[in-house]
């Protein structure tokens, strides 16, 4: 496996990146699809700083950079199928191996000598981390969670940092001012762990409108028929899933994003999505959320109650304040710099 030189790599600092993300989302996504949106902000930047990237992913990803598609994920041996895809990075000689996808797709590199990164951005599954590191390669596996609520839990294990994800800036438009009855909205999966009855009753308490927008699993269907469907009317409102377009629409337009979570979500990209349009955050104080925001510039809440007194409050955000936090700590280009840090970090370890 060729391997540049320290003195190569001072005096050549373009790298060559193999990223791989899962099968199941092209990358970037049209709808749904997170981790595929960070993805697509990340191997379009370094590109456009002059890296060589090769992409593993969905066969209908549209990207500027070498793309390698997954084949068929009918198939019951699809897993084993995609191990053998990321063997076949091997022939564009990368200088680090950087995945989202399955910590088992890094099989094939396991005891190559290159860099590999195992990026989390959800629940970490601690006894395959300590299965890979019995097997890999000493000190050639890092990972990084997009928390550090995520990477604390790898770090007795393993190398982890917090990398936050982020946002796209140019495809979010700053809001300075909303109307004074502009509505609250939830924006997220329709799932009891999410909140979305939560967020009804806020509105409800609040005497304010509600726009909720998201993909309804159809593992809930039954939680939005029987719980979320009943408060529908002109206050309270569903508009379906939404793309980028749409998403800059409402929530520039909103009042404050409601994050009445029930689980701990590891980072939660549209509380970055809502700050970049200048809207406030009012979320529960669970998993990533006091990371992701402060006082200054949203709500960190302990219960219903405190979300309902937050929505009286929010004459005291200033909105230039809560963009500028956004840009200073998720723009995709600040993410893409800290990656490529890391990059070169441990290729010169």
């Amino acid at each position: 496996m060729y391997q540049k030189s320290t003195n190569q790599f001072l005096n050549s600092p373009k790298l060559r990146i193999a990223v791989i993300a899962d099968p199941f989302i092209p990358v970037p996504p049209l709808n749904y699809g997170g981790i595929e949106r960070i993805i697509d902000f990340l191997v379009t930047g370094l590109t456009e700083k002059g890296h060589e990237l090769v992409l593993l992913a969905h066969p209908e990803s549209k990207v500027i950079c070498k793309h390698l598609s997954y084949g068929d994920q009918n198939s019951i041996f699809k897993h084993l199928k995609n191990i053998v895809k990321v063997n076949q990075l091997k022939a564009y000689q990368p200088d680090i191996i950087h995945s989202f996808g399955r910590l088992a797709y890094l099989l094939p590199f396991l005891q190559s000598s290159t860099p590999k990164i195992m990026s989390y951005q959800r629940e970490p599954t601690i006894s395959q981390i300590k299965k890979a590191m019995k097997l890999v390669k000493k000190n050639t596996l890092t990972f990084t969670g997009c928390s550090a609520y995520i990477s604390k839990q790898i770090g007795p294990y393993a190398p982890s940092f917090p990398i936050f994800n982020g946002v796209d800036l140019k495809l979010y438009d700053f809001q300075n001012e909303v109307a004074p009855d502009a509505p609250l909205i939830f924006l997220g999966r329709i799932e009891p762990i999410k909140g979305t009855h939560i967020a009804i009753e806020v509105a409800k308490k609040t005497n304010r409108k509600l726009i909720i927008a998201g993909n309804i699993p159809y593992e809930y269907q039954s939680y939005f028929d029987n719980i979320i469907q009943p408060s529908l009317n002109d206050q309270i409102t569903y508009v379906g899933a939404v793309n980028d377009l749409q998403k800059n629409e409402l929530l520039g337009k909103a009042a404050a994003f409601l994050m009445p979570i029930e689980w701990n979500e590891p980072f939660g990209i549209v509380m970055a999505e809502a700050m970049a349009c200048g809207t406030p955050v009012i979320g529960f104080n669970r998993g990533s959320v006091p990371e992701v925001i402060n006082e200054k510039i949203g709500f960190i809440c302990s219960n219903l109650n405190d979300m309902i007194s937050a929505i009286s409050q929010l004459k005291n955000i200033n909105r230039a304040q809560v963009r500028e936090h956004c840009e200073l700590n998720f723009g995709s280009d600040v993410i893409v710099n800290k990656y490529i840090d890391l990059y070169k970090s441990l290729i010169l370890k």
